[in-house]
């Protein structure tokens, strides 16, 4: 790992070092996850990825409203756009 000097504002600072201290983490490893996120988004490719990542995140959880029959009833009242 190469060291580099980055210059923060006051309130990055302050979030910063929140954050740290709510996750258990180092301000450190928090930046350089922010960086390869950032760098992965831009890449060619990059935003696929992370969708793929994100794949069936939602899959198992039971607290959603079911999007189908919510269309069905939209369908059915016709609330389109006109």
């Amino acid at each position: 790992m190469l060291r580099t000097q980055v210059y923060l504002t006051e309130a990055e600072r302050q979030g910063l070092q929140v954050m740290a201290a709510k996750t258990g983490r180092t301000q450190s490893d928090l930046i350089r996850e922010a960086i390869d996120t950032y760098i992965g988004s831009h890449q060619e490719g990059g935003q696929r990825k992370l969708l793929e990542q994100g794949r069936g995140l939602w899959k198992d959880r039971t607290d959603l409203l079911d999007f189908s029959a919510l269309r069905r009833e939209w369908d059915r009242l016709d609330l389109g756009d006109g």
